[in-house]
């Protein structure tokens, strides 16, 4: 029996190939594909709203694909999955947003305003982080040993810190450096889209669900209120932050697994 197709989108600076556990725990079901890395192809750059990169994916998905095919993403990867699937639902059939909470409302107009501030990038953005990011080790264990150092590293599964050096490190003149760049994930931060909530509005043209994580910076600080009323009862929260998928990437792939089947039996 074929398995259905899925095609999967990144968060923010974790190339693919981060993912590479919770792929092979989520192939058992499905056929699984992916971008390489979003936003660093300079025919699709990086603008506010995300414009160009949701023509990326679209342009993606019809190159790869036949027929519709389930859109599962990240962070990032699920703001853009979800803009896809509006823009073209004859693509799609059905969207899992890993936490990606829907931003709207007066949190909307506070990003808007926010967006390209000192103040809105000292307190609220990523970016304030990424911008200074070191981006350059002499070789791979140090970068491995770096990143391990630090807290947040110290969450994720075994072998997923190994896998992002792995996927996530280039050859350079004096060592290795990060592919997925500052300068680019930075600039991603800074045009996050403040209109997601006018896209949402009404009836979504496919179905669509979401799975976050309980302890997730990034869920507190948008609200779920409108995530809520755009998923309705295909919510579901598990234990973990904002990066639950390399945290726990066997419960993050069972939760996934089970609202794909929630979804598209919804449809029948």
């Amino acid at each position: 029996m074929t398995k259905p197709q899925l095609h999967f989108a990144h968060a923010n600076s974790y190339p693919a190939g981060t993912y590479r556990r919770f792929f092979d725990l989520l192939g058992r079901d499905f056929h699984i594909q992916a971008l390489d890395m979003h936003a660093h192809n300079p025919e699709y750059p990086v603008e506010t709203g995300w414009g160009a990169l949701v023509q990326e994916y679209i342009d993606e998905l019809e190159s790869r694909y036949q027929q519709p095919v389930i859109l599962l993403g990240h962070s990032l990867g699920g703001m853009l999955s979800l803009m896809v699937a509006k823009a073209r639902p004859d693509l799609v059939r059905c969207v899992v947003l890993l936490d990606s909470p829907v931003v709207a409302g007066w949190r909307a107009m506070v990003l808007r305003l926010l967006r390209n501030s000192a103040l809105g990038e000292r307190y609220f953005s990523p970016a304030r982080f990424s911008v200074r990011r070191r981006k350059l080790w002499p070789d791979a264990e140090a970068a491995y040993q770096h990143f391990a150092s630090k807290q947040m590293f110290a969450a994720w599964a075994p072998q997923v810190l190994r896998d992002y050096i792995d996927s996530g490190l280039a050859p350079h003149p004096q060592g290795m450096q990060l592919r997925f760049t500052r300068e680019i994930e930075t600039d991603v931060y800074r045009s996050l889209p403040h209109h997601i909530g006018s896209l949402v509005t009404g009836k979504y043209p496919v179905p669509i669900g979401f799975i976050g994580g309980t302890e997730s910076v990034e869920c507190r600080q948008a609200g779920l209120g409108p995530t809520r009323k755009l998923v309705g009862r295909f919510f579901r929260q598990i234990p973990g932050g904002h990066l639950f998928p390399m945290e726990s990437p066997e419960r993050a792939a069972k939760e996934t697994r089970e609202m794909i089947g929630a979804l598209l039996a919804s449809k029948r």
